[in-house]
Formats: C-alpha cells, structure tokens, sequence
C-alpha cells in the first residue's frame, strides 16, 4: 500500500482505489468569554475578580444588557436581571472548559443566599467559526465534553456573521449581543494573526 501525506488528509492507494484519511489537527486556543446575570449590579466587580484567579486579564467587557427574554429564574433570582459578558485575553485551551464551568460553579456557590442563587455564570469560548457555552445539562446537540459538563453549540460565524441556531438563547440571540460578539471576535481574529496561527485560514469565513 502507497501512501502520500497532505497538509489535511493521509491518501492510501490499495489495489482499487485511494482513500483519503482525514489526519488529526491540533486545535486553535480559543477566546475565553464568560456571561453572567444578576441582580444586584454592585457584586459584578467581585465576580470578575474571582474569575480573573483563574482566568487572567480581562480584554473587553460587555455594557449591561437587560435579562427580560424569561421569566425562568425570576422565582430564585428576582426581577429585573441585568446581564454582562466579560472577555478574557489569555487565550485558552479548549479542553480547559470543563475545569472552568466547575471553577464557575464553585463561585456561584460561595454566593447563595438562602439556598438561591444571586448570580447565574455561564463559562464559554469563541472560535472563529463558532461559540461555545458550558453546562451540566444534557441534550439533543449537546456534547459530553468530561467532568460532567457538555458543551453547547451556540452561535455559529457563517459568511460574515453569527447565525442563530434552532436551541440558541434568546438572550445569545439577541442583536445587541451578537453585536459585541463581532468585536470581541474580530479582536480575536487580530491575536490569532499575532500569534502566526497558519489556521486562521480554515476558519467559517
């Protein structure tokens, strides 16, 4: 049996026929973003500090965005939540996202309040081609990704832009929201380039 190796693909040449084997490649650091909502906007410093033990610098922060597209967590969080993205510059491995929703999950404990919760954390990474949410609830396009967590397929970038997909968040949906997005990933798109990441190229652009 021949063989010739590409830059993505391994070709065999049997008897018959050549078979393309795809070969594995090494994954791209993504952009660690982590989301949370709240009521009481005074506790968002100290939630990004602790965030910040684990997770460096931070690079960009959403403004605050109103949480009104449920009324899901009214009963243990109150009314009138208010949401913000934090963006962080060092770039992360992406097997890293199971350590860190625990990590997240740890602080929304040390925060309960009569057995509620006063803050929600949603840990995530961007992609060039997609972004990506943690959670310890399984389902349909969810993926089983250790430690109990899987990770949610969220938004994907197609052809200049986020494009929703059919289980997306309202609130990930939402335009203000993917507005931000855009910049944190075109930010992004300038670290990779930085970095000499040769990748870039296979990106959903």
């Amino acid at each position: 049996m021949d063989a010739l190796i590409s830059t993505k693909f391994a070709y065999f040449w049997t008897d018959t026929i050549w078979i393309a084997m795809s070969k594995p490649q090494p994954p791209k650091p993504a952009k660690p973003i982590v989301g949370f909502f709240l009521k009481e906007r005074d506790l968002a410093a100290e939630i990004v500090q602790a965030l910040q033990v684990q997770l460096g610098p931070v690079d960009m922060v959403s403004p605050w965005l109103d949480f009104d597209f449920t009324t899901y967590y009214e009963k243990e969080m109150g009314a009138s939540l208010n949401r913000r993205l934090v963006v962080f510059k060092t770039l992360m491995e992406q097997d890293r996202l199971p350590s860190i929703k625990r990590m997240t999950n740890d602080i929304e404990a040390r925060y309960l309040q009569k057995g509620k919760r006063r803050v929600n954390i949603d840990p995530g990474y961007l992609l060039p081609e997609r972004f990506v949410l943690a959670t310890g609830k399984n389902f349909t396009h969810r993926i089983y990704i250790g430690q109990r967590i899987y990770a949610d397929l969220t938004l994907i970038y197609q052809k200049g832009a986020f494009r929703t997909l059919p289980w997306t968040y309202p609130d990930y949906a939402d335009r203000c929201l993917i507005d931000f997005l855009t910049l944190v990933r075109n930010k992004y798109m300038l670290d990779l380039k930085q970095m000499g990441d040769s990748r870039i190229a296979e990106s959903g652009d």
